[in-house]
This record gives structure tokens, C-alpha cells and sequence, in this order.
């Protein structure tokens, strides 16, 4: 634990943050806190983190059947403009929708309300067209909270404090700032010397960027979002394999280096040398406050539920933002999960039997066997870290199986019989897998050509 308060420490004195709160949540520990200037109950501004929250409604949506994602937000919404814009693009910032709304919110520092925001929408621009590349927009977050709230019959602040926030005990974060509530600064960049930001309302942009939490809500929070089926094993918020479906990357942040990507509602950054491990969540920035709330995925050792918040008073205290990246790493260096010992298991199916061992497709040499009751496959050379594909029967058709994960996720494993019943063939995804390995035309790749 002292490696992480350091890592705290440095990040507080480098980025010179009045007041600091950072969190780890696992499944497996304790959950860990350590402030500098606060206490662990201090709240403070999460920013664009509330648009993770406004994702999950949202999807939540989707899965009760109100709403089809690759439809025009229009078909449910009544908008004076932009309604051809899909609800997923909207979602991964790639609808093209300018920045901000219509008007100088930043000079004014007054947000429009929700009546505002749709009246003003003809005078917002479609500043690229939609689906050409990312671009983030806060506008398109607002519309998706009234999406919510169309949908829902209800306010958007009431649907996430009954379908998100109460289900998963996150009684710290809040629309409105408590007392508990830390002031956020303009640190000067000449001086030690802190100014005291003001508060934006946001209003009708309260979906992208309104909510007030304290690090172990968020850190549990990310957590969800990183291992949902330890924070919500009933699913009760949301399915796990919606979960996966927010994380899987649908536009990269920058066309050129390719270091993060946006899901549905949420950041994927991949770690540099780190073969297949991501973390995801976001980041906040709001005057005076910078936020991050981030889950590991992928690598050994890494805990369940595995998730880190870093919460700052200030406004221009960067090394907040990487902090949560750095503690996430650091956990698992110092604190890797416990290895569960490996046990026995039940025998593959009679009729599966056959199928196990060393099969060639395309040239190349694969392995199926049965691993915690299904069969699977991976390429031989293929690394550790690479999951295998796993197969699932097809109801009514005895020797097919469909691909539920992996290599070939989706398609169809067809097996042959020969007359004493054992499996001399297969084709997956239509390509045929045989013993030996042979060309295309069926012959022997040791044959003389």
C-alpha cells in the first residue's frame, strides 16, 4: 500500500492539486482509499464521467426493447435537426455533432436548460459528416439524456437514481454538490497561489457532465464497467454481455496513433507493451475538478472487479488524469489475484471425444479440446494471452456447433462421422480442418506435387 500512496503523493505535489482522492476497488480485497486535503466522504466534480452513466441507460433502453441503436435518434426523439443521426454514433462521438451547444456557454457559463437545448439544435452544425471519424461532442451526450427521459417517462436525474445508481449502493454520487462538496481551483501557473473556480449547472447537458462522487464510488463504478459480474451479479443494472458490447472499440481517438478508442459511451485505452490489456472508463474535466475512473482488462493477475478512481481539486492538475493508469498497473504488479489451484475436470462427451487433438485448416496447425464444459480451439503458437475459440451445440442440429467467442466468433463448426461414428473432418466457417495437413484440393502436403 505504500507504493500506491507514493504514486498519490507524486501526482498531488507534481500537478500541485489542492485536494486529492483516489480509490482502488477488487473483488478479492478491501477496498483502498487515501486522500490528501479531504477525507475520504469529500465529493467531488466527476465531469464527463456522468457520460458513462448516461450510456448505460441508454443501453438499458436497447435491452427492454425501447429502442434500436442503429436507428435515427429522430424515430424517438422529436428534434428540430440532426434526428438522422443514429444513437450509436451519437454514443461513440461519431455523429459529427459540433462540440458544444449552439451559443458561448464558456464565456456566459450558463448551460441551456432542456427546452433550450432541443430549440437551439437547428443552430448547432453537423461540423463533419457522421460516421466519418471521432469527434467528441457534449452536445450529443444532452440528446441522449432526453432520449432517456422520452423513453423512460421520467427525468433523466430520476431514471440513473433508480436504474443505476441505487441498484449498485452508490449513495455518494449525487446531481447537486452536498456539503461534503471540495471547491475546485485555477491553480497559477506563476504562483502557488489557488483561485477558486466557479460552478457550472449544467442543465440540459447534465447527461455529459453534471454528477458529484467521491473516489469509492467510482472506483466501484469502474469496476463495473471493467468485471460487471462481480459489482452486478444478477445483472440487475445491466447484462454483462451488454457490458462487453459498450467496451468493444468503435472509432479510434486519433485516425494517426491509434492509443485509445471510443466504445459505447466509453474509453478503451490499450497499454503500451502489455500484449492485450485494456482499460476502460473515462476521464472528467470540469472548472476546477479533473477526474479519472478506469477497470483493467486482459493479463495475469489481475484482481476481479479490478478498478481505480483519482479525483483532483484543480483544474490544470493533469497528473490526475494518469494516475488511475498508473495505480491499475501498479496493483496488479504488487497485489496480482490469487492463482486458483487447478483441479480436475469431467471427461469431454462421448460424442465429442473424437474430435479432441491436433487438426490443419488452411496450412496451419490448431488444438481442440474440452476446458470447463465446452469444447474449444486455439491455434498452435498462438500466446497464452489470446483466448481460444468456444463452441456451443445448435440446438437441433446434431454435429453443429456455432461459435460463441474467439477466433471465427459467430460462425458455424460443422463435424463429419465416418461409419463407425468417430469425426474424421470438420469445416469452420466453411473451411475444412483434417488431420494432416493438405492443400486445398485434399492432397498431402508431404505428397510430391
Amino acid at each position: 500500500m505504500k507504493a500506491y500512496e507514493r504514486h498519490v503523493r507524486l501526482a498531488q505535489r507534481k500537478g500541485r492539486i489542492p485536494a486529492v482522492s483516489v480509490a482502488v476497488h477488487r473483488a478479492d480485497r478491501p477496498l483502498w482509499t487515501f486522500q490528501i486535503g479531504c477525507d475520504a466522504d469529500s465529493r467531488f466534480r466527476i465531469g464527463s464521467i456522468t457520460k458513462t452513466f448516461t450510456a448505460v441507460l441508454v443501453l438499458q433502453c436497447r435491452d427492454d426493447g425501447l429502442l434500436d441503436l442503429d436507428e435515427p435518434i429522430g424515430k424517438y426523439l422529436d428534434v428540430p435537426a440532426h434526428g438522422d443521426v443514429t444513437i450509436a454514433r451519437l454514443l461513440s462521438h461519431r455523429a459529427g455533432l459540433q462540440r458544444e451547444p449552439h451559443g458561448d456557454m464558456w464565456d456566459t457559463l450558463r448551460a441551456p436548460d432542456d427546452e433550450e437545448l432541443l430549440a437551439t439544435l437547428d443552430r448547432a452544425e453537423r461540423v463533419l459528416p457522421p460516421g466519418r471519424r471521432t469527434h467528441y461532442s457534449n452536445l450529443a451526450y444532452g440528446l441522449l439524456g432526453r432520449l432517456v427521459a422520452q423513453l423512460r417517462d421520467q427525468p433523466w436525474a430520476a431514471a440513473l437514481a433508480g436504474r443505476v445508481l441505487e441498484p449498485l449502493g452508490l449513495a455518494a454520487t449525487t446531481l447537486e454538490p452536498t456539503s461534503r462538496a471540495v471547491p475546485g481551483y485555477l491553480v497559477d501557473a506563476y504562483s502557488d497561489h489557488a483561485r477558486r473556480e466557479p460552478v457550472l449547472e449544467c442543465r440540459g447537458l447534465a447527461p455529459a457532465a453534471q454528477l458529484w462522487s467521491t473516489a469509492a464510488d467510482m472506483a466501484r463504478w469502474a469496476g463495473f464497467l471493467a468485471d460487471p459480474s462481480t459489482v452486478d451479479p444478477t445483472g440487475a443494472v445491466l447484462a454483462s454481455s451488454t457490458v462487453d458490447e459498450m467496451r468493444y472499440p468503435r472509432a479510434v481517438a486519433d485516425e494517426s496513433r491509434w492509443y485509445a478508442a471510443f466504445g459505447l459511451g466509453l474509453n478503451v485505452v490499450p497499454q503500451a507493451g502489455n500484449d492485450r490489456i485494456l482499460h476502460v472508463g473515462h476521464g472528467g474535466a470540469m472548472p476546477g475538478f479533473l477526474a479519472a475512473a478506469y477497470g483493467r482488462r486482459g493479463g495475469d493477475g489481475v484482481p476481479p472487479g479490478l478498478g481505480v478512481a483519482s479525483l483532483g481539486s484543480s483544474g490544470t492538475g493533469a497528473e490526475v488524469m494518469q494516475l488511475a493508469h498508473t495505480l491499475l498497473t501498479t496493483v496488479v504488479a504488487d497485489d496480482p489475484a490469487d492463482l486458483e489451484p487447478w483441479r480436475p475436470g469431467e471427461p469431454a462427451p462421448a460424442d465429442l471425444r473424437s474430435a479432441l487433438g491436433r487438426w490443419w485448416g488452411e496450412g496451419f496447425e490448431y488444438v481442440f479440446f474440452w476446458c470447463d464444459g465446452r469444447l474449444r480451439a486455439r491455434e498452435v503458437g498462438d500466446p497464452p494471452s489470446l483466448p481460444p475459440a468456444v463452441f456451443v451445440p445448435v440446438d437441433g442440429r446434431p454435429d453443429v456447433l456455432r461459435t460463441e467467442s474467439g477466433r471465427e466468433a459467430g460462425e458455424l463448426l460443422r463435424l463429419t462421422r465416418d461409419d463407425a461414428g468417430a469425426v474424421v473432418r470438420m469445416h469452420w466457417a466453411t473451411y475444412r480442418f483434417t488431420r494432416g495437413q493438405e492443400a486445398f484440393d485434399g492432397t498431402v502436403a508431404s505428397e510430391p506435387g
